[in-house]
């Protein structure tokens, strides 16, 4: 499926593999190498705005495994971002762990939370869950304000410059590196984790909880899987990040973000590894729109609607996927690609 006319798989391995042809592997081997030369032609706005999509996917491709393939709604996922971020802030900044320890502790923290969290979901669903996890958001945030003493409450918590066998990491270029790394490797788990026994077990439960029970499959176990898996993958998004700002504050992890990541999702694709990618990018360079045309909407209308500019556009690219294009990029992507595989005969790709 998806191949070129010519190409087919002699066995089961084949099926399964991640690359399943040269040209992937090429197209994958091209993209790695243009992502490594980005901080030899790119300015250092350019690699914020780079890095900061690169902490984004990771986050998302979190919240894609709880919520995309398991069909369990998250509303906070900024919150267990939260969790591993400060987790991580205070090994390094009070306790003096080196970064590299730091950051899956941060992740497994994240993941503990989400297990914790996850528990209503064994006996409640769809906008009760919803409710639950924005609960969730809310005491986390809670939480980390009143252990002011650890985590520096409402004024926040500087964090020690991020090194790594002597390396610095406070150059853009190199936190960069470090980033696109985690992204590569997130990617990579998260399209595998699918593929796996409990990532079936996911989209059984996502598509019908009833039929996968009577099927012998462990709703219990394998929903608190996908909130241990998608938080960890939370938590070591909030890493990067806070080490990426050198500060820990609450207010990196807004409410709000966790409905744009789940924005990200629905104009990605949900329920797609390369949609959670998509769905990044496309809102992160709407944000860069937005602040560019912001100062000329100020000028030429009024300046309350330029403060606005990024909600509405960001909601009303929400609204019209949901109604336009309810299965993402990733979906017309698929479209495009069969389009020309199939070309002369295109017209199948549509059936």
């Amino acid at each position: 499926m998806g191949l070129r006319t010519g190409t087919f798989h002699e066995n089961y391995a084949e099926e399964m593999a991640t690359f399943n042809s040269r040209l992937r592997w090429g197209l994958v081997a091209a993209l790695i190498v243009v992502l490594f030369l980005c901080p030899f032609f790119l300015s250092d706005r350019m690699l914020t705005i780079l890095t900061t999509m690169g902490i984004a996917v990771v986050s998302v491709h979190g919240l894609n495994i709880l919520t995309g393939y398991c069909g369990q709604i998250s509303m906070g996922h900024s919150g267990f971002m939260a969790v591993g971020g400060y987790t991580s802030a205070i090994l390094c900044a009070e306790l003096g762990w080196p970064f590299w320890a730091a950051l899956p502790c941060g992740a497994l923290a994240a993941g503990i939370a989400g297990l914790l969290f996850g528990l209503p979901s064994l006996k409640i669903k769809g906008f009760y869950l919803i409710m639950a996890t924005i609960a969730a958001q809310f005491i986390i945030i809670w939480i980390i304000i009143q252990l002011r003493s650890i985590t520096g409450g409402t004024d926040g918590l500087l964090v020690p410059k991020p090194t790594i066998c002597g390396i610095s990491l406070t150059s853009k270029a190199n936190y960069y590196y470090l980033v696109m790394f985690f992204v590569v490797l997130a990617t990579i788990t998260a399209h595998n984790i699918v593929r796996t026994r409990a990532g079936r077990a996911f989209i059984a439960i996502r598509d019908n909880e009833v039929a996968a029970e009577v099927m012998g499959v462990s709703l219990w176990s394998y929903k608190l899987q996908a909130f241990f898996i998608g938080c960890i993958y939370a938590g070591a998004a909030g890493s990067l990040l806070v080490h990426y700002v050198r500060f820990a504050s609450i207010e990196q992890f807004p409410f709000m973000d966790s409905v744009w990541y789940l924005g990200m999702l629905i104009v990605g694709g949900m329920g797609s590894t390369a949609g959670a990618i998509f769905g990044v990018i496309a809102l992160k360079l709407l944000d860069e729109l937005v602040t560019v045309s912001g100062p000329i909407l100020a000028a030429a209308v009024a300046p309350q609607a330029a403060a606005s500019l990024a909600l509405i556009s960001h909601g009303l690219i929400i609204i019209i996927f949901l109604i336009f294009e309810p299965r993402g990029l990733y979906h017309r992507w698929e479209m495009i690609r069969a389009y020309f595989r199939l070309w002369p005969y295109s017209h199948e790709a549509s059936e």
